[in-house]
């Protein structure tokens, strides 16, 4: 009896490591937004893809491969003075429909719908924690 319950808290031990390893394996970066219209897209053409979508920039976009992938974004804080506070405690999970040109402000650019979602248009850019769902 006593080794089936020794087993169970290593078991339990172990998933809860598992987790907290995966969420420690965030992207860090930076996002920004484009407004509508949203097509025609790098990815679809002329396809509309809806509102939850997002524009990768070099740092991700790896030749296309980008194209269809979703990825969970979170506010993690302001990239500058004019709004310190821009997060608004919320996740957007977006797809990844277009490409953000080299020059490109952040490393995700995401819909204007998308990045109200989770932070103060005002901000314009802000520090974001990405993972591919």
């Amino acid at each position: 009896m006593k080794m089936c319950s020794t087993m169970g808290v290593l078991l339990m031990v172990t998933v809860a490591s598992l987790s907290l390893a995966f969420v420690a394996y965030a992207h860090k970066g930076t996002a920004t937004y484009y407004t509508p219209p949203y097509v025609p897209s790098a990815c679809n053409g002329n396809h509309d893809e809806g509102t939850m979508i997002a524009a990768a920039s070099d740092a991700i976009w790896e030749k296309g491969a980008a194209c269809g992938k979703t990825y969970k974004v979170t506010c993690t804080g302001a990239t500058n003075k004019g709004v310190s506070h821009p997060c608004t405690g919320q996740d957007v999970v977006v797809k990844i429909v277009d490409y953000c040109p080299r020059g490109c402000r952040g490393t995700i650019d995401l819909s204007q719908e998308a990045f109200s979602a989770i932070a103060n248009t005002d901000a314009g850019k802000i520090n974001v924690n990405f993972n591919e769902v």
